[in-house]
């Protein structure tokens, strides 16, 4: 082993060291708000109570039974406007759908459910990441049991992006050392990617989601130079007041209503090191980074995902994942 590997591989303990040791309640900022919605809502309302809070996800509880049931994500209101373009003929039922009908929109146009999954709050912030990467999630509720009546309560939410900036601003003696570059050590997609043009509509861009299960597509131009990224969150501002013609407009519009303090993309080059992408993760909030070249043409993408699962399991495949519980 090299003595850049042998480096690499070092920092990498030290950040799943310090993940194993450190809680998931750890992870909470001193002071935060949750808003937790009932799953008998109607989905048009809790659209409006997300847009009002500035919030693009909300954990949903069954208070039939007392228990957590799963997250509401912008990913679910991608998958109702599928729905919609699949069923024409039931858009007058669509504004009567409540949460709870979510799991049987998933269905009715055959994309795979995400797992409900949650973590205990004190368990080790590792087994938080590694249920989030066995079930494709990108946030993951803290659940706790009360000890006397048994019921479940709902603490907070964490997301990747949360995760990765704390082990960025507290692991940073470990993260120096991971000096390999995105190419080395092929982090990321750089084959099939989907993608769009400012020009696209709104529902072609949702198509490619739903049937890619993705994210984000990046918006290029006919030289495939990237201008921007299209996420799952810009689709909640076309939607918002209920009017669903608007879906029909083009990416570039939808782009133009985003708010004020939209921080941008990140990008990087594949020449760029890990160690870098850990200071932009410090410093910014980051949710993916487009890779590009010297002419900004579009050569691949950096999920959160790619970053967390190459920092706990590369090298290390064989305890991939725990038992689920």
């Amino acid at each position: 082993m090299s003595p850049i590997d042998e480096e690499q591989m070092q920092g990498l303990k030290g950040v799943r060291d310090f993940l194993r040791v450190r809680t998931s309640y750890d992870v909470l900022p001193l002071s935060f708000r949750l808003i937790i919605l009932d799953n008998d809502l109607l989905i048009r309302k809790s659209l409006a109570i997300l847009t009002q809070n500035g919030i693009v996800s909300a954990p949903l509880w069954d208070s039939q039974n007392s228990r957590f049931a799963g997250l509401l994500t912008s990913t679910d209101y991608i998958n109702l406007i599928q729905y919609y373009c699949q069923f024409p003929e039931q858009i007058d039922n669509v504004e009567k759908f409540r949460l709870s009908s979510l799991r049987d929109i998933e269905k009715a146009i055959g994309v795979l459910p995400l797992e409900t999954v949650s973590v205990h709050p004190s368990k080790p912030l590792y087994e938080a990441c590694s249920r989030m990467l066995r079930s494709r999630a990108r946030r993951i509720p803290l659940v706790d049991t009360d000890d006397e009546t048994g019921r479940e309560t709902v603490v907070s939410v964490i997301t990747q992006y949360r995760i990765l900036k704390f082990i960025a601003v507290n692991t940073e003696p470990h993260t120096a050392l991971l000096r390999k570059s995105v190419r080395e050590i092929n982090l990321g997609t750089y084959k099939n990617l989907s993608i769009a043009s400012m020009n696209s509509s709104v529902l072609d861009v949702i198509d490619l989601m739903v049937t890619r299960n993705i994210s984000a597509v990046p918006i290029v131009d006919k030289n495939n130079v990237v201008l921007n990224v299209f996420e799952a969150v810009d689709v909640i501002p076309c939607i918002k007041g209920g009017n669903y013609d608007e879906l029909k407009s083009t990416v570039g519009e939808a782009l133009s209503k985003r708010a004020d303090d939209f921080p941008g993309i990140y990008t990087c080059q594949e020449d760029d090191r890990l160690d870098s992408i850990f200071t932009t993760l410090r410093q910014s909030r980051v949710h993916r980074i487009i890779v590009i070249d010297e002419g900004s043409h579009l050569k691949g993408i950096i999920s959160l995902s790619d970053i967390l699962k190459y920092v706990l399991f590369h090298g290390d495949e064989g305890g991939y994942f725990p038992p689920a519980s």
